[in-house]
């Protein structure tokens, strides 16, 4: 009897501890085992993710992947999402983790968690050159605003211009400004520097931004809530490439500055 008690105990130990183990097998193992990481990003988002005219998919975000591919071992694969569709991507685990210009508010980090930020940006009005438009005062009641749905520019387009005429757009930010050219919008609202960037890619100077952001916003990357070992391990990179220079080198190129339109 006793040595059946024995034999029970046995069983019941080798079950919690199999059981922890499994549990223990985080992202990050299931990372390693795979071989690759999975990344959810956008392809019209200049000057962090986006095809060159090479066909070449880059930007600041993808680089930055890149990098976190080389330092775990593992390939990189992007999946192609519209801003809309990224956090969906992430929450039914398609995507490991999410690399966008998205800011980390407090209604998205109900759903899913962020790394500390590693830059900040706000959002900004830009219209057409010759509009009328001269400064963010000039936006009144009616005054049709162009937004990517989603997006922290279309609250803080809510929040500072209540009476304003808001069209919402699915995709990336060049159909902001395309818009604002068309004529289909009086003026567009998005990340500063994303606009800055995408701007690059129209004929110059046809986009004038308004002078003064909406907001000061941070932007960081992104895992779910079930994916502590992964949130640790990007908090620690970022840690580490702010440290060696790595991630002022990749912000100097891509976002304070147009040197990357000359090679891509």
């Amino acid at each position: 009897m006793k040595k059946f008690k024995l034999f029970q105990v046995l069983i019941v130990l080798a079950l919690v501890f199999g059981f922890w183990g499994m549990a223990a097998a985080g992202t990050l193992d299931e990372i390693a085992k795979r071989g690759v990481i999975r990344i959810a990003c956008q392809t019209q988002g200049a000057p962090f993710s986006f095809i060159d005219r090479n066909g070449e998919r880059t930007g600041s975000s993808i680089e930055l992947t890149k990098m976190i591919g080389e330092e775990m071992g593992v390939k990189v694969e992007f999946l192609n999402y519209d801003w809309d569709g990224l956090i969906p991507a992430l929450l039914s685990k398609k995507a490991d983790m999410l690399a966008a210009d998205m800011t980390p508010t407090l209604k998205r980090a109900m759903k899913i968690s962020f790394t500390d930020p590693y830059m900040y940006t706000g959002s900004v009005v830009f219209v057409k050159q010759d509009s009328p438009i001269k400064t963010l005062e000039d936006i009144k009641a009616g005054t049709r605003l162009a937004v990517l749905l989603g997006s922290t520019g279309e609250n803080d387009a809510k929040k500072a211009f209540p009476g304003a005429e808001l069209k919402t757009y699915k995709g990336g930010g060049p159909l902001l400004i395309n818009a604002v050219l068309a004529g289909h919008v009086d003026a567009g609202v998005n990340d500063g520097s994303a606009v800055r960037g995408q701007a690059a890619n129209f004929p110059p100077n046809s986009v004038r931004i308004l002078e003064g952001q909406l907001s000061r916003s941070p932007l960081a990357f992104a895992v779910r809530y079930d994916s502590p070992d992964l949130l640790q391990w990007l908090n620690l990179f970022f840690l580490h490439i702010q440290l060696d220079g790595r991630l002022d080198e990749n912000l100097n190129y891509w976002v304070n500055s147009l040197k990357w339109k000359e090679e891509h």
